[in-house]
């Protein structure tokens, strides 16, 4: 009973906040809500047992992306101006190019021969990778780390300048 009762909980903050998402007039508070719909999301998988995906999910989707478009909502703010054109005059090429490229790749997805056999995963994959990101892979896990928090670092600055 009380893993439905977390499930349901869980399912209600992923789902409300998706609909906050595309609700909210404000762009500052729709990153928020999604930022709270990728929480929700990361409670389930906690749910269902797969923690490492759980972490990942907070780690890349709340860590990352979600910070990565409030800081372009805090960079980009000047350039919400109500005289500016809601559309492209060129809009009409992008639909063709859109259309085209969904097409082929419509086209490459029917042609492939999937799989139907499913593979069998080794057991401590996690536990393998985990090794192997501070064991042969530690110095580019930490020029990765070191890339990403100058970057974070710079956005910050230029935050602060405007």
């Amino acid at each position: 009973m009380g893993m439905q009762i977390a499930f349901f909980l869980f399912s209600l903050i992923a789902i409300v906040g998706a609909i906050l998402v595309v609700t909210t007039k404000r762009l500052f508070h729709s990153a928020l809500a999604l930022v709270l719909s990728f929480v929700g999301v990361a409670g389930l998988y906690i749910l269902l047992e797969a923690e490492f995906l759980a972490a990942l999910q907070i780690l890349i989707y709340v860590g990352a992306i979600a910070i990565l478009i409030l800081f372009a909502i805090m960079l980009t703010r000047h350039l919400m101006d109500p005289k500016a054109r809601a559309f492209n005059e060129q809009w009409w090429v992008a639909a063709l190019v859109a259309g085209f490229l969904f097409l082929v790749l419509m086209a490459m997805i029917l042609r492939v021969p999937w799989p139907i056999k499913a593979v069998a995963v080794p057991e401590n994959v996690i536990e393998g990778l985990g090794s192997s990101f501070v064991g042969e892979y530690l110095v580019p896990f930490e020029v990765a780390s070191v890339l990403l928090m100058a970057a974070l670092i710079g956005a910050i600055i230029i935050a602060r300048e405007r």
